[in-house]
């Protein structure tokens, strides 16, 4: 009795083993024939950013001409600014051409997810916003709101805070961060928006409207210039505000380029020099006057 029990416990404990030796096998088959899960998303874009730029041989710019000093355009046509000096060098460092795709503001962030380019250089501000559409390299500047302000108002106003009243109209450029600081900071003004930037800041200089809120460099050649002894700005910037270069998401390695490519200039001198060529010399001004 006990030998026959043993007999067909031994017995069981084969036939168990054959059958998952069995599965095994069958599994391994299976996952043979099974094809090569795709790439991630992220992973097609890490393959395809910086590759594609250098098999073309150009990197693909947006921006949009119209913000003084980062890109606009020069009486001969061509697209000229900071921006322009910085990608001009970027390009330099990866060994190709360089092609700038004028797009108007309230499209460039779809077009660079339709990769109509490459990279949006357009003195963007960095914000958690268009943070959850895109990616940002390191700001490469730092800029804030600061007010062109009515002449008549000379002495009444020294601050936005005394803006944010029912009798100012105060203006800004549609869908910038001016206009979102208008909103959220002057609420109880009455809000202008313009399509460009130069339209607003003419409003003030000609007095048909209180103020006009948009980034310190444009302000400042705004003040300078063509609203010299027309105009008071105030030039204390009231937001913080970096800029950077926007690209799209999943792309590890480009992003990891634009930032040691923004060490390295930087580091060397290039950044410096380009940043005082625009921001601390005005003879540039000639070009687009």
């Amino acid at each position: 009795m006990k030998n026959s029990l043993r007999n067909g416990f031994f017995s069981l404990i084969v036939l168990v083993l054959l059958l998952s030796f069995s599965a095994c096998q069958q599994g391994q088959k299976q996952e043979e024939k099974a094809p090569a899960s795709s790439p991630a998303p992220a992973q097609v874009a890490q393959e395809d950013a910086i590759n594609t730029i250098l098999k073309r041989g150009k990197l693909l710019v947006g921006l949009e001409a119209g913000y003084m000093p980062f890109e606009m355009r020069a009486k001969e046509g061509d697209i000229i600014g900071f921006d322009v000096d910085m990608t001009t060098a970027m390009a330099k460092a990866m060994g190709v051409e360089v092609e700038y795709v004028n797009t108007n503001w309230d499209g460039i962030i779809p077009a660079l997810m339709t990769k109509k380019f490459d990279i949006i250089a357009s003195g963007m501000t960095i914000t958690q916003s268009r943070n959850l559409k895109i990616n940002f390299a390191n700001p490469y500047i730092t800029v804030g709101q600061t007010i062109l302000l009515n002449k008549k108002l000379k002495g009444q106003v020294t601050s936005y805070k005394q803006l944010n009243n029912p009798k100012y109209t105060v203006a800004s450029k549609l869908g910038t961060t001016g206009e979102q600081a208008v909103k959220r900071m002057i609420p109880r003004a009455k809000y202008l928006s313009y399509e460009t930037e130069q339209e607003g800041s003419m409003e003030v200089i000609n007095g048909r409207i209180d103020a006009f809120v948009y980034d310190l460099p444009f302000n400042a050649i705004m003040a300078s210039g063509k609203g010299k002894d027309q105009i008071i700005h105030l030039d204390d910037p009231f937001t913080f505000e970096p800029l950077g270069w926007a690209i799209r998401k999943g792309d590890a390695d480009f992003l990891n380029w634009l930032n040691n490519f923004m060490y390295q200039v930087k580091n060397d001198g290039t950044y410096d020099q380009i940043y005082d060529k625009w921001f601390k010399d005005s003879s540039w001004l000639q070009k687009v006057q």
